[in-house]
């Protein structure tokens, strides 16, 4: 027993720590701190800056780690506090993080979330298949989701010679006010009802989905299908294609709920919730541009080319699949590649920095 105890500590003895201690930590690393200091006060260089904060928030890291409460730490977070206010310190900058965020930071967060959109984009054309099948199986169905009212205003304009006479009933410019905020309201009550676990978003996806097969059935049963595709979808394409998008962010925070992984749950939730919310918001500008083709484009039907109206429809169609799909991949291949993702070196800076906060956030 005595030789087996011997054995071990020798054992023991010859591991190596995981950690090296504070002073030898502060005497690899002081040259370069007291560098950096100096760099602050005198550089200006965006490029430099941005280089110099991301190694500082590595020692940073590592300090708070192992030595939270030391002396050692306290100085890093403040040199690297110094460096993040010398980057983002005016206007210009901060305009440019803010650009950022669509131009990177939302494709990024797309690709990480894109299985949940192919969900949601299934729950909708499989809900849209419903209504179609008993908008064609039941003539009354199409009066119980669109309404007397709507039905038979419809028929009536219909008679007129102007089936689409709806999009021409108010001003262009209250109707894209009223049209922008009803739609942003559908999206972020899509995210809201996430917690649900996702229910309720489903459901959400549901109405809308079996409203839009029932509705397009209406119009091919009296011979309007395709007038309607080219007319409606002149502002349906963007417009539905983001409903589907907020319906993929309620099944974000939905999926948090259920499914925390390593985290609690409240974690999980607290961090589904802003990825997710952080796709509701960036998807209004979406909304505000579908409310503008509906308000001021979708009612001027009648004197458009058909050519016209294809080209719009396609070009939004085009519009979602880049930006919402095949940008995302692309945005992710050329961070693997370790390529330039920009010209302009203080966004790529702004992207670097919340990258490398956001690589080690999820280690």
């Amino acid at each position: 027993m005595t030789l087996l105890r011997g054995n071990l500590q020798e054992c023991f003895i010859k591991i190596p720590p995981l950690w090296m201690k504070e002073a030898l930590f502060l005497k690899r690393n002081i040259d370069k701190w007291k560098g950096y200091e100096a760099l602050l006060s005198t550089s200006e260089d965006p490029d430099e800056l941005a280089s110099c904060f991301i190694e500082l928030t590595d020692d940073l890291a590592y300090a708070r780690t192992f030595y939270p409460e030391s002396k050692t730490t306290h100085y890093v977070n403040g040199l690297a506090a110094g460096f993040h206010q010398q980057l983002y310190k005016n206007k210009k900058e901060n305009s440019a993080r803010i650009f950022s965020f669509w131009q990177f930071e939302l494709p990024w967060l797309f690709k990480k979330y894109h299985r949940y959109l192919l969900y949601s984009f299934l729950f909708f054309v499989a809900f849209a298949g419903i209504g179609i099948l008993s908008a064609n199986g039941d003539v009354h169905f199409i009066r119980v989701v669109l309404g007397d009212h709507y039905v038979n205003m419809t028929l009536e304009n219909i008679r007129k010679g102007d089936p689409f006479g709806v999009y021409k009933s108010g001003g262009p410019g209250l109707m894209f006010m009223m049209i922008a905020f009803n739609n942003i309201k559908v999206a972020f009550l899509a995210y809201i009802l996430g917690i649900t676990g996702g229910i309720f978003t489903v459901v959400l996806l549901m109405y809308n989905g079996i409203m839009l097969g029932a509705f397009e059935t209406f119009f091919f049963q009296h011979g309007l299908g395709w007038d309607s595709v080219l007319t409606i979808f002149i502002h349906g394409t963007i417009e539905i294609s983001v409903i589907i998008i907020a319906g993929c962010a309620g099944l974000v925070l939905g999926s948090s709920l259920l499914f925390p992984k390593t985290y609690n749950r409240w974690q999980s939730v607290v961090r589904g919730g802003r990825d997710a919310l952080k796709i509701v918001i960036g998807v209004v500008p979406f909304f505000l541009i579908a409310a503008f083709f509906e308000g001021f484009v979708t009612r001027h039907y009648k004197e458009m080319y058909g050519w016209l109206k294809v080209i719009i429809l396609s070009g939004s169609l085009l519009l979602i699949i880049w930006y919402f799909i095949l940008y995302p991949v692309l945005i992710h291949r050329r961070i693997k590649r370790g390529k330039n993702l920009t010209r302009d070196s203080l966004t790529n800076n702004h992207f670097k920095i919340w990258l490398h906060q956001k690589l080690n956030s999820e280690r």
